[in-house]
């Protein structure tokens, strides 16, 4: 009836009704939707991942970078969970078709950081054993770097460096042979690479390395020319 009012739970309300109110339905309640409703119940839940191929995924990103040893992709495996099993499994399927080669590993390995950054064979082995690389593997790939070779790029070092050292003979001396000594050649091939190089150099220079005992210096730093050794 019109203009009549109707009774609320809290009293009269007067206000006139809306639009749709005699024929429209009650709106449902809107409520926050819970991730199940999204979840279809006939779906399968994906099947777990294989842990082999999962090594393998490992493996292969690992090489993309750059060629891995046998050992730097087992620890990278370990790292990621894969159990020794699995790990041993999938590295020597690698071994088997060539993708891991340790010797090719090492050749290439002391070719290019002797060529790179001059580094000699003491230096080369001690980075081949932190990269897991066996002793005898080590060895053989040590071996085509030959002493001659090693003291020719000694010296090209120093005369790279002497162009723009300054300095007293004497401090250029120890600052050139200490560079020597950290990339891994021994006392005995970093002295005679600097004084063979400061003699060349000027007369001042001359003079002061013709004063330089190579061999009793290096007798006197401790022999190291046994640290350039392969390992076994």
């Amino acid at each position: 009836m019109a203009g009549r009012r109707a009774r609320t739970g809290r009293g009269w309300d007067a206000s006139p009704p809306r639009a749709g109110d005699a024929t429209s339905p009650p709106r449902p309640r809107r409520g926050r939707r819970s991730r199940a409703d999204d979840t279809d119940p006939e779906t399968p839940a994906a099947p777990p991942r294989d842990e082999a191929e999962e090594a393998r995924e490992i493996c292969l990103r690992q090489l993309a970078v750059r060629p891995r040893t046998r050992a730097e992709l087992a620890g990278a495996l370990a790292r990621r969970g894969i159990s020794d099993e699995v790990s041993a499994q999938v590295l020597d399927r690698y071994d088997e078709v060539g993708i891991i080669d340790d010797a090719a590993f090492a050749r290439a390995w002391v070719s290019s950081r002797h060529a790179g950054r001059g580094l000699a064979r003491r230096a080369l082995a001690n980075e081949l054993r932190r990269r897991g690389v066996d002793g005898e593997v080590a060895s053989e790939a040590l071996g085509e770097l030959d002493e001659e070779t090693e003291a020719e790029t000694a010296r090209a070092l120093v005369e790279r460096k002497l162009r723009t050292a300054r300095g007293e003979p004497d401090a250029i001396f120890r600052r050139l042979v200490g560079m020597l000594a950290r990339k891994g050649y021994p006392p005995g091939v970093a002295i005679r690479a600097v004084k063979d190089a400061l003699a060349a150099q000027s007369a001042e220079a001359a003079e002061f390395a013709e004063q330089i005992d190579a061999d009793a210096l290096a007798e006197a730093e401790g022999e190291l020319d046994r640290d350039t050794r392969p390992l076994d």
